[in-house]
């Protein structure tokens, strides 16, 4: 029950530079070989890097000196309580791991703690990593049939041995780590990295978690990054000088309007009377007791 049709190979957007080439007058035509650019032009692209690396290195100074938040133990196991909620319609997150359903999104299977897909990538790399460190599970047979369907509903090759497969392998300590791993690379741990560095709280970064888990992390209008910046068009963030409260309303407002954009039926509790209600009541900090609802069921953490 996530993504919003984007497919990214990364976590977050990624930079890409190249050696540059031209044509050297005198060289040889459009279908010789190209000669390497000028030794500007190399330089460019090294100050280019540099200024990536510069800024990484202040963020990441950021970061170290800004509150936990949902990083802490205790805030992170409620960030998957409440993200279970609406993922698995349950506050046991750990009991999904050996999960594994088509759910009719257009996505393939939908598997594991935090809805891996079949048809969205995040699956295969998952497979892909727990397969170098463990080359002989039970999954591996199936990585040239994940490799086909990647970016597809389709189940070929998959059916009828898979799902078995993926249930068994779940029962392997091993193999819950590994999702563990992957859910924090991919999505927790850029979301929340992504929060802090625009100024928001426990309450933001949950909502920034919530919303890479669902959209995926896609730099398109439908995918994380993409919503982020239609927000930031329409309300600053705090790191901005804008009202944090004022910028998550605007934030939850334009993944709302996303959601039934694409699937207009869409239940949108998860945003409505959950983030919302917390925003509402103005727990930026997502204090505890927490009461809310999704899909009309009530959940609640002391």
């Amino acid at each position: 029950m996530k993504r919003a049709g984007i497919l990214l190979f990364a976590a977050v957007p990624v930079v890409v530079t190249a050696v540059v080439f031209a044509v050297v007058p005198g060289g040889p035509g459009p279908g010789g070989p190209a000669r390497p650019a000028s030794a500007a032009a190399v330089q460019s692209r090294r100050g280019t890097e540099a200024r990536a690396a510069s800024e990484r290195a202040a963020d990441d100074t950021a970061i170290a000196a800004a509150p936990p938040g949902l990083a802490a133990p205790p805030e992170k196991e409620l960030a998957q309580e409440i993200v279970a909620s609406a993922e698995n319609s349950t506050l046991d997150w750990r009991s999904a791991y050996g999960y594994i359903e088509d759910i009719g999104d257009g996505q393939g299977y939908t598997a594991g703690v935090i809805g891996f897909c079949t048809g969205t990538h995040d699956l295969l790399t998952l497979v892909e990593r727990y397969t170098e460190a463990h080359p002989d599970n039970g999954l591996a047979v199936y990585l040239p049939a994940l490799r086909n369907v990647d970016g597809t509903d389709s189940h070929r090759g998959l059916d009828p041995g898979f799902p078995r497969a993926w249930k068994a392998e779940a029962r392997l300590p091993a193999f819950r780590a590994a999702q563990d791993a992957e859910r924090d690379r991919v999505y927790f741990d850029p979301a929340v990295r992504r929060a802090k560095l625009d100024g928001l709280g426990p309450l933001g970064q949950l909502i920034y978690y919530d919303a890479m888990v669902f959209h995926g992390p896609g730099t398109g209008p439908n995918g994380f990054y993409g919503l982020r910046e239609s927000a930031m068009e329409k309300a600053a963030a705090p790191a901005q000088g804008g009202s944090e409260k004022t910028y998550l309303d605007v934030f939850l407002d334009v993944r709302r309007a996303a959601m039934k954009a694409k699937r207009p039926g869409i239940d949108t509790s998860r945003i409505d009377t959950a983030q919302r209600r917390f925003l509402d009541d103005g727990n930026l900090d997502l204090r505890t007791p927490l009461v809310w609802q999704v899909y009309g069921e009530t959940y609640k953490v002391p």
